[in-house]
């Protein structure tokens, strides 16, 4: 079993909207053949709290308006570190990018079929480690100054 057309649409407007946030390393996966509560996920990230709301808004947003669909489901909220916004269809997980590296859920999910997304979201991929490094090398000079 695959995903159906409408998970994948719905992963498509999801993924884009992430990216138009500016989130980092989104990647979707069909979990349709092991979990029959779902047909996707979409994971993403974002370096700070405030993104990560914004991610969220501008999915549930643009899903809305584009596909008509609300989550049944919207956890995590209050201290957004990690917010799942539940489709039924999809599940979509929005986390800060220590979380992401903590929880690690591409291990976890690394033998379902990764979905196609958008060439934005795609070239998401990487920058949370780039994110990492520039702060790492700011950081540092930083240290040099004081």
């Amino acid at each position: 079993m695959t995903a159906t057309d409408r998970s994948s649409k719905l992963i498509q407007a999801a993924a884009q909207a992430a990216a138009d946030k500016l989130a980092h390393d989104i990647v979707a996966y069909d979990v349709s053949d092991v979990l029959s509560i779902t047909d996707a996920f979409l994971l993403a990230s974002a370096p700070n709290d405030r993104q990560v709301k914004s991610i969220v808004d501008e999915i549930e947003e643009r899903l809305l308006k584009e596909l008509g669909a609300k989550p049944v489901r919207r956890e995590g909220d209050r201290d957004a570190r990690w917010v799942l916004l539940d489709y039924v269809d999809i599940v979509v997980h929005v986390q800060h990018s220590e979380e992401r590296v903590f929880y690690a859920l591409e291990r976890l999910w690394k033998d379902c079929p990764e979905m196609e997304l958008p060439a934005d979201a795609v070239a998401t991929r990487g920058k949370a480690a780039e994110h990492t490094r520039a702060e790492e090398a700011r950081d540092g000079l930083d240290g040099e100054l004081s």
